[in-house]
C-alpha cells in the first residue's frame, strides 16, 4: 500500500440511529471504491463488517467495525458504529478518536432517537459532519422531509449539496449544485454519467443552489463580503468555503443516495475528501502531563513523540486479544517493538502491527499521525489506555462507561463451571468495559450487570462460542434485610447432658432497633461475675451467625443493638460453644417478640425522555411505588429524577424502551432501604417459604 503523509488521511465514523443502513453504507463504499470486489450485504451475512455470529443473527452492528479504502490519493479510515443504545459506549470510543463524522439517516423515518444521543457524541468531540439521507429508494422515502427532521430535532443548519431526481423506485440520480449538473447512476458499480438538469427541476435546483451560497458564504466573512458585492462566488471559492464551514461545525452538508443501489456513493467519497479534515487539518491534541492537571500539548507530525489511544478491545480465544489503537503524534515504524503503556505505566512488547480490513487483517510496515491500527496478545493494555514514548509521557482523556442498568443471575448448565464463567466474563469485560460481573455475598448469586437485555443475552452468546461457557440467565433475587421495630428482654439457655460432661450456657438479653443504616451494636453490660469474661464474645458470635439468616423469610437481619445485660454458668459444663448456641437461641427467641419486618432496597433513579411521554412515564413510576422527586430540562427532553424500589425495576430497560418508542434512557444508584409494605412483605415471606420447602 502506498505510504501516505497525514495530511492524505480521514478518520470517519458512520453514525446515526439502528437501521438507517451505515453498514450497508460502508459496504457500498468499499465495493464501489475497488477496495472489494463483492459487494457484501447485511441481509445474507455477506458483510464484511458486520461478521460475528451474534450480528448475523440479528441483522444489527453489535460492534464497531474498521476498515478503510483509497480515494483520490487519499487513504479513508472508516469506523462502521453500532446504532443500537445497548452498544452505545462503543460508538462513543470511536468518536473520541475520529476526526469527522458521518451522520445516515433514513429517508422514511428522518432523525430517530439514537441519532440525537451520538450527534450530541460529536458534539462533545467537536466532529465536522455530513449527513447522509439513504435509502432514497424505499418506499416514502421524503428527502426534504429528512432534511427538515435534522433542523427541526437536531437545531442544526443543514446545506444540501445534492438534490435526488425521482424517488422511491424512480430514484435514479442526483443534481450536484455545486455543479448545476445532474449525475444519472445506471450500473451496480456505481459510477455515473453527467446530464445537464431536467427541465421540470430546475427551478428547485436554483433555489436550493442559492440557499447553498448563501450557507458557504456565511461561513466566511471575506466570501460574504464578496458574495454581497458580485452577487456569485466562483467554483473554487465555494470549495473552500464550504471546507471551513463544515470544519468549523458552521456548516453541515447534506448529501442523499441508496447503498443498496450503489447511488450516490461516489459523491460521497469525494465529499469526504474534499470537505473532511485531515488529522493534520485537525492541529494540536491535548492531554495532561501525568499526575497533574497541567495541559500537554501534541502536534499530528511524525518527528513528534510518540502518542495514541487505545479505543478499543477484541478478546479472541485462539489468537488472544487484538488492540486497537489511533496514533495522535510520531510513529512506529518497525514490527517487534515496544510502547510505554502511561496509564498502567509498564512497557508493552509487540510484533507485528495490522490495519483491519473488517475481519481481516494486514499488516503495516508503519503507522504515522492520525493512523488507526491494531496490535495482538497485548498482556495489559485494556480499552481507554494512553501509549507513548517512555520520555514523553502523556495523558489523554478516556470515555468512562455508562452505569449498568439492567442485571440478570447467571447460572452454570454444567456443574463445575463456576470458574470457566469467571475467567470468560472477565475476558468480555476487556472487550466491553460496559459489562460489570460480582458475586453477591448476600443472595450468593452470580450477577452480570449491562445496557440492556440485548446486551446481556448476546455476551451469554459470545460465552458459549469463544469459550464453550453455557449459561441460563435469571432475574437476580432482590437483596431484601430484616429488622425490629419493638424490644424485649429474653434469655437465651442451653443445656446438654449426654453422659460425661455436659453443655450449659444462659444468657439474658436486652434487644431493640437502631436507626436505619447503623448495622449492628453489641454491649457487654455483665456486672461481677455472672457470665465470666471468656464467654462473653462467645455470645455476640452466636448472636452474628443467627442475624445471617432472619427469622421472616431468611434475609440477613440488620440495624438492631443487642446488649448482654445477666445470665449464668457452670463451672463444669460451660464452654464457650455452649454460650454461642445459648446467645443463637436467645436471639431468635427475641426477634419474634420485636415486630420483625422486612426491608427493600431503594433506588435514585433519573429518567431522560422527550417532553411527549413525561405523562406516561411519571403514571408508571408511579405504579411502581416510585415518587418523583424533581424534573430537570436537557434541551427538549426531560430528566425525571425519582426514588422507587429496586424490585419495581429489574426489568424496567424494555418496558421504558417500549413506553417511549426507544427514546427513553435512564439510570440509577442505591439509595437506601426502607420497610416493604405490609401486603408485598406477606407475598415475599411466603414466596421464601415455598421455596425453602
Amino acid at each position: 500500500m502506498a505510504k501516505y503523509e497525514s495530511k492524505s488521511l480521514r478518520n470517519v465514523a458512520f453514525i446515526g440511529h439502528g437501521g438507517t443502513g451505515k453498514t450497508s453504507l460502508c459496504e457500498s463504499l468499499l465495493f464501489v471504491t475497488g477496495k472489494t470486489d463483492r459487494q457484501g450485504r447485511v441481509d445474507d451475512n455477506s458483510s464484511s463488517m458486520d461478521y460475528e455470529p451474534e450480528e448475523q443473527k440479528r441483522h444489527i452492528s453489535i460492534s464497531s467495525a474498521v476498515n478503510f479504502f483509497d480515494w483520490e490519493k487519499h487513504k479513508i479510515n472508516i469506523i462502521d458504529t453500532p446504532g443500537d443504545s445497548n452498544f452505545a459506549y462503543d460508538t462513543r470510543n470511536c468518536l473520541r478518536v475520529v476526526d469527522a463524522a458521518v451522520v445516515v439517516i433514513d429517508a422514511v423515518s428522518g432523525v430517530e432517537f439514537q441519532t440525537e444521543k451520538v450527534w450530541e457524541y460529536a458534539d462533545d468531540y467537536s466532529l465536522p459532519r455530513i449527513v447522509m439521507i439513504n435509502r432514497m429508494d424505499r418506499e416514502r422515502a421524503d428527502f426534504n422531509k429528512a432534511v427538515e427532521s435534522v433542523k427541526s430535532r437536531l437545531g442544526k443548519k443543514t446545506t444540501p449539496l445534492f438534490l435526488p431526481i425521482g424517488k422511491e423506485d424512480s430514484f435514479t440520480g442526483l443534481i450536484d449544485l455545486l455543479n448545476m449538473k445532474a449525475l444519472i447512476f445506471g450500473d451496480a458499480k456505481g459510477t455515473y454519467k453527467t446530464e445537464d438538469i431536467p427541465a421540470d427541476m430546475k427551478d428547485a435546483a436554483a433555489g436550493y443552489r442559492e440557499t447553498m451560497i448563501e450557507d458557504i458564504a456565511e461561513s466566511d466573512e471575506g466570501l460574504m463580503d464578496k458574495y454581497l458585492e458580485a452577487g456569485e462566488l466562483t467554483s473554487d471559492e465555494l470549495k473552500s468555503g464550504l471546507k471551513k464551514g463544515v470544519a468549523s461545525g458552521g456548516l453541515i452538508p447534506v448529501i442523499c443516495g441508496s447503498a443498496s443501489r450503489n447511488i450516490g456513493i461516489i459523491p460521497l467519497a469525494e465529499l469526504i475528501v474534499g470537505c473532511l479534515p485531515s488529522p493534520a487539518d485537525r492541529g494540536v491534541v491535548y492531554g495532561k502531563k501525568p499526575g497533574t492537571d497541567e495541559a500537554e500539548e501534541r502536534l499530528p507530525e511524525e518527528t513528534a513523540p510518540f502518542s495514541g489511544l487505545v479505543f478499543k478491545t477484541i478478546a479472541d480465544p485462539y489468537a488472544g486479544k487484538l488492540t486497537l489503537f489511533r496514533v495522535y503524534s510520531g510513529s512506529i515504524m518497525t514490527s517487534d517493538a515496544n510502547f510505554y503503556n502511561m496509564t498502567r505505566k509498564i512497557n508493552e512488547r509487540f510484533g507485528s502491527i495490522f490495519f483491519l480490513e473488517g475481519k481481516t487483517q494486514k499488516t503495516a510496515e508503519a503507522v504515522i499521525p492520525g493512523d488507526i491500527a491494531a496490535v495482538a496478545k497485548l498482556k495489559e493494555t485494556a480499552t481507554g489506555d494512553t501509549i507513548c514514548n517512555e520520555k514523553a509521557p502523556i495523558i489523554y482523556e478516556k470515555v468512562a462507561p455508562p452505569p449498568t442498568i439492567m442485571s440478570f443471575s447467571i447460572e452454570p448448565r454444567s456443574r463445575g463451571d463456576e470458574e470457566k464463567i469467571v475467567s470468560s466474563i472477565n475476558r468480555l469485560i476487556e472487550e466491553d468495559p460496559t459489562l460489570t460481573f460480582h458475586r453477591n455475598d448476600q443472595t450468593h448469586e452470580m450477577i452480570i450487570s449491562g445496557m440492556g437485555q440485548v446486551h446481556i443475552e448476546v455476551t451469554v452468546e459470545k460465552m458459549k462460542r469463544k469459550f464453550g461457557v453455557e449459561v441460563n440467565l435469571k432475574t437476580p433475587k432482590v437483596p431484601y434485610l430484616e429488622t425490629i421495630k419493638g424490644k424485649t428482654n429474653v434469655q437465651g439457655r442451653y443445656k446438654k447432658q449426654s453422659g460425661g460432661r455436659g453443655q450449659f450456657g444462659d444468657c439474658w438479653l436486652d434487644i431493640e432497633p437502631l436507626p436505619r443504616g447503623t448495622g449492628f451494636e453489641f454491649a457487654d453490660k455483665i456486672v461481677g461475675g455472672v457470665i465470666p469474661g471468656q464467654y462473653r464474645p462467645a455470645v455476640e458470635k452466636g448472636i452474628v451467625e443467627a442475624m445471617l439468616e432472619g427469622v421472616l423469610a431468611g434475609y440477613p437481619t440488620v440495624d438492631i443493638k443487642v446488649s448482654l445485660v445477666d445470665g449464668s454458668y457452670h463451672t463444669v459444663d460451660s464452654s464457650e460453644m455452649a454460650f454461642k448456641i445459648a446467645g443463637s437461641m436467645g436471639f431468635k427467641k427475641g426477634i419474634l417478640a420485636c415486630q420483625p419486618t422486612l426491608l427493600e432496597p431503594i433506588v435514585n433513579i433519573d429518567i431522560e425522555i422527550p417532553d411527549e411521554y413525561m405523562g406516561d412515564v411519571i403514571g408508571d413510576l408511579n405504579s411502581r411505588r416510585g415518587r418523583v422527586l424533581g424534573m430537570d430540562s436537557k434541551g427538549s427532553h426531560q430528566i425525571i429524577k425519582g426514588q422507587v424500589p429496586l424490585a419495581e425495576i429489574l426489568k424496567y430497560a424494555p418496558d421504558l424502551r417500549s413506553m417511549t418508542s426507544g427514546r427513553g434512557t435512564f439510570t440509577y444508584e442505591h439509595s437506601h432501604y426502607e420497610e416493604v409494605p405490609p401486603f408485598i412483605a406477606e407475598k415475599i415471606i411466603a414466596e421464601s417459604k415455598k421455596e425453602e420447602a
